[in-house]
């Protein structure tokens, strides 16, 4: 599960940049003793098989590609922002996350839930939970996939406030 926290603070952190550890991460091609440098003054390595040198995996000019459930954060944050953005401190106090799938212990239904929300309950907050898989099955493209989003979180903030979405967003189901 992504917890992207409480709406006043929604933010996604960005991927740590490591790529591998344990026993999967390369040595020197040289003993410890006595690494080999180059002009830079760094240690020289050489992948797992001593066939090159490493380098960075793109040019610092280049943004790396981002993957789909960290573009999915983005599209969860970009909708509660444009509702923070109307709504103000109506959403101070709920929580927003991602899933990956339902859990349907409790579901009593035949139909798989794209979002869910929770009521505060003691110290609890109240919560908005999006489901990315079940909605990534749903839609096209990525235009159709932001719409989705949108209108997923839009609901159950409805849902949560007990008003209906068109009160929550005048742009709710429409292209």
């Amino acid at each position: 599960m992504c917890s992207v926290g409480p709406a006043s603070r929604a933010h996604v952190t960005p991927a740590s940049g490591r790529l591998g550890g344990g026993a999967g991460v390369a040595s020197p091609a040289v003993p410890p003793s006595s690494p080999a440098r180059g002009s830079a003054g760094r240690a020289r390595r050489r992948d797992r098989h001593g066939r090159g040198l490493r380098g960075p995996l793109a040019p610092p000019e280049v943004p790396l590609p981002r993957s789909r459930s960290q573009r999915f954060d983005d599209l969860v944050l970009d909708a509660v922002e444009r509702l923070e953005r109307r709504l103000g401190d109506e959403l101070s106090g709920i929580e927003f996350a991602v899933e990956e799938v339902p859990g349907l212990g409790d579901w009593d239904r035949d139909w798989v839930p794209l979002g869910r929300s929770f009521t505060g309950a003691g110290a609890r907050p109240p919560r908005v939970v999006v489901y990315r898989r079940p909605i990534e099955t749903r839609v096209q493209g990525e235009r159709e996939l932001r719409l989705l989003v949108h209108d997923v979180v839009v609901e159950e903030v409805a849902d949560l406030l007990g008003r209906q979405p068109e009160d929550i967003d005048p742009d709710y189901g429409r292209d």
